[in-house]
């Protein structure tokens, strides 16, 4: 990504989570998620890595990120790490040394997905399967494991929790920013951390009310709700990141 983009080591990386289902931001909650994301990547000189593709959380990262460059208010460099097999209009991008031109307009009646214009650069990652996310993932990581970085979470699934308790996990732990008022994972994990205790532990009526709020946010089983429930404890036990 040095030799050939040329770009610089940055200084921090934040890796955005999140829904991938489309979804509606609260007008102010966007402007104070755009503005804070955009903000620490310029003063930093970070890079931000999103899934590329201009669906759910994303999309509303490459606003800001759209907002920002028809300001002319310097570069940031955002980079998409998506699975080659959902990329819409993807023979359009095949080629060496090439300049490619790419349709960004979505087809409602496809599965697929288009790549969110508003990034500066793309890794696409083919595992040989097609309409399936996966095949990013363990790339994504890898690359996120050499840089130290800092990861928002906004939204999201179930997925998003486990990707959290990984992250607060490593060595060191990894901080993590979670957008309280964004809705499903990213809402459960704010309403964990606000009303836990002293050492992250979670008292029964709140225990219980987090159970019931996975059940209807996730059309989960008690059971599955259960094991929902036990990744967001353990994340309580580091609120402090």
């Amino acid at each position: 990504m040095v030799k050939d983009w040329q770009l610089e080591l940055p200084n921090l990386l934040i890796s955005i989570h999140g829904g991938l289902q489309n979804f509606e931001l609260q007008p102010k909650l966007k402007q104070v998620l755009g503005k804070g994301l955009i903000k620490a990547a310029v003063t930093t000189g970070a890079w931000i890595f999103t899934g590329g593709v201009s669906t759910g959380v994303i999309r509303h990262v490459g606003d800001a990120l759209k907002d920002h460059s028809s300001k002319s208010r310097g570069k940031v460099c955002a980079i998409g790490i998506a699975p080659w097999g959902i990329i819409e209009n993807k023979e359009d991008l095949i080629g060496r040394d090439v300049t490619r031109p790419y349709q960004t307009m979505s087809n409602p009646l496809s599965k697929l997905s288009v790549l969110n214009n508003s990034h500066s650069h793309f890794i696409l990652a083919d595992n040989g399967t097609t309409g399936k996310y996966g095949a990013e993932v363990k790339l994504r990581r890898q690359l996120e494991k050499h840089i130290s970085l800092q990861k928002i979470n906004t939204q999201g699934g179930p997925n998003v929790i486990s990707i959290t308790l990984e992250s607060l996990r490593e060595e060191p732990p990894v901080p993590v920013v979670v957008c309280d008022g964004s809705g499903r994972a990213s809402d459960i994990m704010s309403f964990a951390h606000k009303y836990c205790e002293e050492g992250g532990l979670i008292n029964d009526d709140v225990r219980d009310q987090l159970l019931v709020t996975i059940q209807k946010t996730f059309n989960y089983s008690k059971g599955q709700s259960q094991q929902i429930l036990l990744m967001v404890m353990e994340c309580m036990k580091k609120k402090e990141l």
